[in-house]
């Protein structure tokens, strides 16, 4: 493993980065809601276009849900895993959609669709040019998935929503290019973090919800390391 990889993935990952906290902060909203217009500290309302979604302006409006250097390591992690392989760009591109939806979930419970499809569409494209051949494994990957969660979604007292459902899909149809194994090991991952959490959770006697689609992208990165 070069460490000009890491170093140059950890760079990318860190420019990438300056921009998620604005939109995190604007998307972290409860579900049917439009994304925030001002600033709730200041008032401050957003600019207009794409002005208004730049981390710019005083340092409350700029929103401090994605931790700094937060997709830097990402980045890191993901030329640790993967290695100089023609899908490590595509998944250092996938990482930003992603670290954005695990911010929004632990915020406010909530998945957007468009982000859901843009790291769907936006990793599954490039991943399918390059591997032709696993464009069947993948969609039956994925399909699996979102039937499985679909029917514990419907299940009484169901602890996943839909959003859950379609990250599930996408990330089992993602983890499908990679191999069976990479898929059983990323969803295998995330369900023993989430209950690593509803765990403590409970020794704590702190009863709440508790947001899946960070454990479902954290056992996507293990899931890598099944290739």
């Amino acid at each position: 493993m070069s460490s000009h990889l890491v170093i140059l993935s950890m760079l990318f990952g860190a420019a990438a980065g300056a921009f998620l906290p604005r939109v995190a902060y604007r998307l972290t909203v409860p579900f049917g809601e439009p994304a925030r217009p001002a600033c709730a500290r200041c008032d401050r309302p957003f600019p207009p276009g794409a002005a208004g979604w730049i981390h710019a302006g005083p340092a409350c409006c700029r929103g401090g849900i994605v931790p700094a250097g937060t997709l830097s390591l990402v980045g890191g992690l993901l030329a640790v895993l993967l290695g100089p392989v023609p899908q490590l760009p595509v998944h250092l591109l996938a990482a930003i959609p992603g670290v954005l939806l695990a911010a929004i979930d632990l915020g406010c419970l909530r998945l957007p669709d468009k982000l859901v499809g843009t790291l769907a569409l936006g990793a599954g494209t490039p991943l399918a040019l390059l591997a032709p051949g696993r464009i069947g494994p993948a969609l039956a990957a994925g399909a699996l998935a979102g039937a499985g969660y679909l029917a514990i979604a419907m299940l009484p007292g169901r602890g996943l929503g839909l959003g859950d459902v379609k990250l599930g899909a996408a990330l089992a149809f993602l983890l499908g290019f990679a191999g069976w194994p990479a898929v059983a090991v990323g969803l295998g991952t995330a369900h023993l973090l989430n209950g690593a959490v509803a765990t403590w959770l409970l020794v704590r006697r702190r009863a709440r919800p508790i947001p899946f689609g960070p454990a479902l992208l954290a056992g996507a990165l293990a899931g890598l390391t099944a290739v």
